[in-house]
């Protein structure tokens, strides 16, 4: 979504909306085989925290805009959390592992923020690093799910009862207009965020990761490593850094 994770409220929510993810396990074991891995849009940070928990010695970096989701992540030790993008932060040459989760790629919307993101993914990244990430399927169509009657109950941190439900507003090239809204009999209105989802095909996702760079080592459909089929929910990719794109034309 865009901005609701600023507040430290809200924020608060993710983890318990999200506590069951499918993926943590698959990319625990790739940051628990890696020295110094970065975490992009690391939200509350579980990821991490759960890799430092699990013995991870190494270096640990979670990077997200959201200060909200931050205060949520700063309440583990063990891990440098940086407020921050990838392009306002720079890195260079420096983690064997950059991950990008919860469908964080998502939220790119153009050609040219994709680049500008591999490329700074590329250039964080030592010699024989990877770059771990997913998005998902366009064919499976998930937002025909993000309506009001499949909304979500939950328990807040304080007790209160909230209703988290979705809505589309419209879908037109591969964007997903939606809004979240987050209703309690507790609080005297909803708080409602509006954002927007890229949906991409392989072979679009593929041209960017080549022109900037990247080569597919591995790619999935789920999360147990099933091979990646038309009607696989996810498109999850590990990509490693190949010849730049400018020694290519050369």
């Amino acid at each position: 979504m865009s901005d609701a994770y600023e507040d430290e409220d809200l924020a608060a929510y993710y983890d318990v909306i999200n506590h069951q993810r499918a993926d943590t396990d698959f990319y625990l074991e790739l940051v628990l085989a890696a020295d110094a891995v970065l975490d992009v849009g690391c939200g509350t940070g579980v990821l991490l925290k759960e890799a430092r928990a699990a013995g991870h010695s190494g270096r640990l970096v979670g990077l997200d805009p959201a200060e909200g989701m931050l205060v949520q992540a700063r309440r583990g030790d063990g891990v440098d959390w940086v407020r921050g993008d990838l392009g306002t932060v720079a890195f260079d040459g420096e983690f064997d592992l950059v991950v990008m989760t919860g469908h964080v790629f998502q939220v790119f919307l153009t050609d040219d923020e994709v680049r500008a993101q591999f490329a700074a993914v590329r250039r964080a990244l030592k010699a024989g690093g990877r770059f771990a990430f997913e998005t998902r399927n366009p064919a499976v169509k998930a937002w025909e799910r993000w309506m009001p009657e499949y909304g979500t109950d939950i328990v807040g941190p304080e007790g209160e009862r909230v209703r988290v439900e979705h809505f589309v507003e419209s879908v037109e090239n591969g964007l997903v207009r939606m809004s979240e809204t987050y209703s309690s009999p507790d609080w005297p209105e909803p708080r409602v965020d509006r954002g927007t989802l890229r949906f991409m095909e392989v072979r679009e996702l593929d041209a960017l990761l080549g022109e900037t760079g990247f080569e597919v080592a591995e790619r999935y459909g789920l999360w147990d490593r099933s091979a990646l089929t038309d009607t696989s929910r996810e498109i999850i990719t590990i990509a490693r850094p190949g010849p730049h794109p400018a020694a290519r034309r050369r």
